[in-house]
């Protein structure tokens, strides 16, 4: 796969909701995943535990969306927002952010 086919293959299945196959499909097992706060998640099995440990935060998901790729050799970017309201939270609250991605050898 070039580097825009992956890029649009993950927009597609995150559109979907088809989070899983993103990661069997098309991420590597060697992920890293660096995040905003600077902390480095390695691999499935941490990555699978910050998920749950996100997921278990949150009361409702009211929205959520990502942008088209945009794409330059190896890289590419995707906007991104959630609309959640946390356990014990007043109200929603908005997450924007752009995620930016490198893949190698056709998995990210």
């Amino acid at each position: 796969m070039t580097n825009q086919q992956i890029a649009d293959r993950l927009v597609a299945l995150c559109r979907s909701g088809e989070y899983q196959t993103c990661y069997d499909e098309l991420y590597s097992p060697e992920v890293v995943s660096i995040e905003a706060d600077g902390s480095i998640v390695k691999g499935f099995e941490e990555m699978a535990a910050k998920g749950k440990e996100w997921n278990s935060r949150i009361e409702a998901l009211h929205d959520s969306g990502i942008g088209d790729p945009v794409v330059g050799g190896s890289h590419f970017a995707l906007s991104s927002y959630m609309n959640v309201t946390f356990k014990g939270a007043a109200g929603p609250v908005l997450f924007e952010e752009v995620c930016s991605t490198r893949s190698r050898m056709a998995r990210l």
